[in-house]
């Protein structure tokens, strides 16, 4: 047990729960925004498949992960619109419309990869999987001066661009949600549309603000994954990251501090899981461990928030109580 210890308190340990992070933290955000608006896209894993797909054969064959990134970030904005399109303008549930994002990103995106590539499915994986060369990465930043303290460096330096821009956009989605009149606009739409809508804001409108902003945070996670986690893209190799980012979503009361530190948590129980495998432990055991997190945590998130409810429920009762007896 304790060398197990000794293993986690590492950098290279820290380093990996950042790293892992990243992904679900684009994710979680993206689910953050959307609920402020009014609304639930669960197709947030769908998202992630299609701009990682977009991103690693854009990357291939333009022969720069500039235009992979750029290719990943479009994809997933055009396709968060296509999504409002259909709910919003031809009134289909939203969810429902998630569920169909999320199944063609399994299969869809596996098509779109032998109709591009004209290999079969066999060789298209194969090919795609290991697509990606270092020099088409997206790449690692090495901070100065802190690259050069002692085990904090380890941890903090040599992440790629995109983990540290996650983490930016958790700061500046905040800022936008809380301190600017855009911001103000979609918690208005998410808590009264019709109210928001009789001073003049076009509630239609910032519901596909909304919606393509969180495409957008979903093309950064997805190219996250295909032009650095993995160096290629693989059939459903978000893993459920879009689904994890829901309940990091909840987890984290809605607010983007706490999805952050949601999304912190999930990243150690996959790093976890991870290690666990390294030191020979069966892969089938191992690797539902951030499922099973995602459960528990969900789990105690409800039971809180009932009994948050259940004490303001009480209070107000006895408020009512004590004005009746004056």
């Amino acid at each position: 047990m304790l060398n197990f210890l000794k293993m986690l308190l590492t950098p290279e340990f820290f380093f990996s729960i950042i790293r892992i992070s990243a992904p679900i933290l684009f994710a979680t955000l993206a689910a953050i925004v959307v609920e402020k608006a009014g609304f639930c896209n669960i197709g947030l894993e769908g998202l992630m498949m299609f701009s990682a797909l977009a991103g690693s054969l854009v990357s291939y064959y333009a022969g720069s992960w500039v235009w992979g990134l750029l290719a990943a970030v479009v994809m997933g904005v055009l396709m968060s619109l296509l999504m409002g399109f259909f709910a919003f303008q031809l009134k289909t549930d939203i969810t429902l419309v998630g569920i169909a994002v999320n199944m063609m990103g399994s299969g869809g995106t596996l098509f779109l990869c032998q109709v591009i590539t004209n290999l079969t499915e066999g060789k298209a994986m194969a090919s795609t999987t290991g697509l990606i060369t270092k020099t088409l990465c997206i790449p690692d930043v090495a901070i100065p001066l802190i690259n050069k303290i002692p085990f904090l460096g380890g941890i903090l330096s040599g992440h790629n661009l995109l983990t540290y821009f996650a983490f930016l956009c958790c700061l500046l989605t905040s800022i936008m949600l809380y301190k600017t009149s855009l911001g103000l606009n979609i918690r208005a739409v998410g808590e009264n549309p019709n109210a928001a809508s009789s001073v003049g804001v076009s509630v239609l409108k910032i519901k596909y603000i909304a919606i393509g902003f969180s495409g957008l945070m979903c093309g950064f996670g997805g190219a996250f994954m295909s032009m650095s986690y993995a160096q290629g893209w693989s059939q459903d190799m978000v893993s459920g990251r879009g689904f994890i980012a829901l309940a990091a979503q909840a987890m984290g009361n809605g607010e983007c501090l706490g999805g952050m530190l949601s999304s912190l948590v999930f990243g150690f129980a996959q790093a976890l899981g991870i290690k666990f495998s390294a030191i020979g432990l069966d892969s089938n055991l191992a690797s539902p461990i951030p499922y099973a997190v995602t459960i528990i945590g969900l789990v105690i998130f409800a039971v809180v928030r009932r009994n948050r409810e259940k004490k303001r429920h009480s209070a107000a009762g006895l408020e009512k109580i004590a004005a009746t007896a004056k």
